[in-house]
Order: structure tokens, then C-alpha cells, then sequence
């Protein structure tokens, strides 16, 4: 048995805890929100029990179903069939099936053929490859051509990037297409799924695990220090007072770890500090009226500052209409001084644009949730400034959701790491 603390109650702090408490450790999580769960925490919206940041979940993710089997869940996941559209300069058209992409105004018959080979292709291939190496935007208009990626892309990576639009790694965006792609019903219909009771449901079952087996999770228990003597972990500092353990694994942002861990080489604080991470103003909406049919809508309309809106409630069943609206955005950009209100004010809007119906009476009640670390940016060649998990601290492992690349931030990827870093804790050798 070690005594093993963790940083960070997420849904990576979590299963890491759950497995390592199954070991026969003894295992404490320290989490600095008053809940568990991390951006899987779900809030009380005017009645509703919703996660903070909208949550779904695809049939590649198989670390998720496991986890969940394990936990005795595995009878929680549900299955709807759903629907994307691109809301191109004033119309919303249906998107994601070949026949939807036939019908779409905004490309000739020729960018049509060549979109769609290169979904089918990304899809069907198996692994990044040279895409690891390679910008998006090169990737794209190469298989699509400048037309469509200034057309269709580059409104999306330009209000998600920001300045870093034109170096995101084209691995990254394919994990994106193929993940998606691959949770389908048919050619012609996709399938996404959701956690019956939200992700709540998957925090609560880990939550209940980990101290059924003697954990313990510290809530409001920032940790202020990892300490380590002669080259290996032996504690953390947390309300003032340093405890004791013989493993530590952080789950937080790696930008923080840097001051977080003193004694870390200058080389591996600059190699946490030279990654990047944007924020995200994530707005939650409660409407009496339905936006769109469909879950997911892109948009592309020089009078939209979004690149696109959630349509939640077309997934899992929430009485009322919900909508999620993400603001992604460096947090030095002055969009992001702006107020909760002004944001409000401004998405609700946008969201009459896209809806012309919908009125101020529709809205019931809204919410704004910030993170300032939610997205890492991931250039061409990202996987070889990633820092390696076991550290050269021995008994610190750090990893945070920029470990997941080429796969992007989820839940399952979560729960996919960690495993791994429990198993790590009595044999590092996991790591290679």
C-alpha cells in the first residue's frame, strides 16, 4: 500500500483515484471546486441538473463504456439519433450525410466531391500519420481546396484560435472528424450519445466507489505545493499544512505546474510553460422554443462571432430547450473582459439571427461558465513537446487534457489516462 494523493477531482483525477484505491492504496483527491467532477460538474440551472460544459459521447469511446461497466452503469448510456447544419451567411442548411451535402448552396458540385472524399478518407483512415506534422488549414485546402476552407473552415478555426487559427495540427481537427464520423447509425444517420442523468450519474458512481474503498476527496482543498526531496515526491502542501505521500499525480493545468512544483529542472518547467491553452465563456441558454432540429450547428455568417451552438436538448431530454454557446478565445483577447451580461446579451442575439422566431419571451433563464484553461493549442509536430507523465521527479506524475492529443479533451480520454497513471504508481514501466 502507498499512500497516493491526487490534484484535480475531473474525471482523470477520478478514475486515476478509482483505480488506485482498487489497488489497495490509500488514496486521497484534493479538488479545488466545491464539487467533484471537474468540467463534468453539473449545476443547478433554474431546476435543471446540467453539466457546466455540454457532454456527449461517441461509439469510439470505448474507455468510457468500460469505465462505466465497472462501476455498474453500464446500463446508463443512451443512444439518439442526431443531426448537424451549417448556418452559412443567413440559412440554416442540414449538414453531415452525403445528401445533405449535395443539396448545400454554398459549394459547387466539384468542392461537394472533393469535401466528401476527404470525410470518407479521414474517417477510414487509421492512424495521423503526417497530419501529425501538418497545419489544418494546409490539410484541408489540399484535399478541398482554398475556396472551401476560406468558405467553411477558416470562419471556425478563426473564432476558436484567434491568432494561433492558421498553426492548429491537422492531426487534431482529423481526430475530431473521425471520432465523430465513426458514431453513426448509417451512412445517413449519426448517433451520439449521452449519460442518463448527465455526466453527474458517472461522477457520482465514482465518487461513491473511491470512498466505499476507503478514499477520501477533499473539496474546496486547493493544493498550494507538490514537495520533493533528493529527486522524489514526498508530499503536498493544502490549507497551509504539508502531508505526506509516497505518490502524487496532477491532474491540473500543467501552465500552473511550474509554480506548483519548485523543485522541477528549469528545462521541464519551460517545456510545461512553452504550452499553450485558450480559454472559454461557455453560455447556457433555457428557451420555451427549440433553435434548430439539429444537436450541432456550425456557423459561418460575418455577423455571428461564433463559430457554432449546441443544441443540448436534442440530445438528452431536458424538458425545456437548451443551448449551449461556447465562446472559445485566448484570455488576453478584450473580448474576454467583456461581462457575463454583455456576452449574454450579445449570444442571445445571435441566436434570434439563427432563429427568427425566437423573442425575449422565450428565454427563460441563461448562465456563463469561464474557464481560463479549457483548450490546449496544439501546432504541427505538438507530440514531441508534450513532457513525459512519470516526471524525473520519481513518484510525480502530471498530465493534463493536452496528454490526450491527438485525441481532444472528453471523458472517455479521461478515463483512459486515468488507468494508466494508476497502474503507473507501482509500475512506471507503463509509460515506456
Amino acid at each position: 500500500m502507498k499512500r497516493v494523493a491526487i490534484i484535480g477531482g475531473g474525471a482523470m483525477g477520478l478514475a486515476a483515484a478509482y483505480h488506485a484505491v482498487k489497488a489497495g492504496h490509500r488514496v486521497t483527491v484534493y479538488e479545488a471546486d466545491a464539487v467533484a467532477g471537474g468540467m463534468a460538474a453539473h449545476f443547478d440551472f433554474d431546476g435543471l441538473s446540467i453539466e457546466r460544459y455540454y457532454h456527449f459521447v461517441c461509439k469510439p469511446d470505448q474507455a468510457t463504456f468500460d469505465l462505466m461497466e465497472e462501476l455498474g452503469i453500464g446500463d446508463r448510456m443512451r443512444w439518439v439519433p442526431t443531426s448537424m447544419g451549417y448556418f452559412v451567411d443567413g440559412a440554416l442548411h442540414e449538414w453531415g450525410n452525403p445528401l445533405a451535402l449535395l443539396r448545400f448552396p454554398a459549394l459547387n458540385l466539384i468542392d461537394k466531391l472533393r469535401y466528401g472524399l476527404m470525410m470518407f478518407v479521414s474517417v477510414k483512415r487509421k492512424s495521423p500519420g503526417n497530419l501529425e506534422t501538418t497545419a489544418a488549414k494546409s490539410w484541408i485546402e489540399r484535399w478541398c481546396g482554398k475556396r472551401v476552407y476560406d468558405k467553411l473552415w477558416r470562419p471556425l478555426f478563426d473564432l476558436k484560435f484567434y491568432q494561433y487559427a492558421d498553426n492548429v495540427s491537422a492531426a487534431w481537427i482529423w481526430t475530431r472528424i473521425k471520432r465523430v464520423g465513426s458514431s453513426r447509425r448509417s451512412l445517413m444517420q449519426e448517433e451520439l450519445g449521452y449519460i442518463d442523468g448527465g455526466s453527474e450519474t458517472l461522477v457520482t458512481a465514482l465518487v461513491g466507489a473511491i470512498e466505499r474503498l476507503g478514499g477520501e476527496i477533499r473539496l474546496s482543498a486547493p493544493v498550494s505545493e507538490i514537495v520533493s526531496i533528493g529527486g522524489r515526491v514526498t508530499g503536498v502542501v493544502a490549507g497551509g499544512q504539508e502531508e505526506a505521500y509516497d505518490a502524487v499525480i496532477s491532474t491540473v493545468p500543467i501552465s500552473l505546474i511550474p509554480d506548483l512544483v519548485p523543485t522541477l529542472p528549469a528545462a521541464s518547467k519551460a517545456a510545461y510553460e512553452a504550452i499553450l491553452n485558450i480559454g472559454v465563456a461557455c453560455l447556457i441558454f433555457k428557451l420555451k422554443r427549440s433553435v434548430t432540429p439539429h444537436f450541432w450547428v456550425n456557423i459561418t455568417d460575418n455577423r455571428i462571432a461564433i463559430p457554432g451552438i449546441v443544441e443540448f436538448s436534442n440530445l438528452r431530454q431536458t424538458g425545456d430547450t437548451i443551448v449551449y454557446v461556447p465562446y472559445y478565445m485566448p484570455v488576453t483577447n478584450p473580448k474576454w473582459a467583456m461581462s457575463n451580461e454583455e456576452l449574454l446579451a450579445e449570444a442571445f442575439g445571435y441566436l434570434k439571427l439563427v432563429n427568427p422566431q425566437l423573442t425575449d419571451a422565450d428565454l427563460i433563464a441563461a448562465r456563463v461558465g469561464r474557464l481560463t484553461h479549457a483548450q490546449p493549442v496544439c501546432p504541427p509536430g505538438f507530440a514531441a513537446h508534450i513532457p513525459p507523465v512519470q516526471t524525473s521527479i520519481a513518484g510525480l506524475q502530471i498530465a493534463d487534457t493536452c496528454f490526450y492529443y491527438p485525441e481532444d479533451r472528453g471523458i472517455s480520454e479521461g478515463a483512459r489516462y486515468g488507468r494508466l497513471m494508476a497502474a503507473a504508481i507501482d509500475d512506471p514501466s507503463v509509460w515506456g
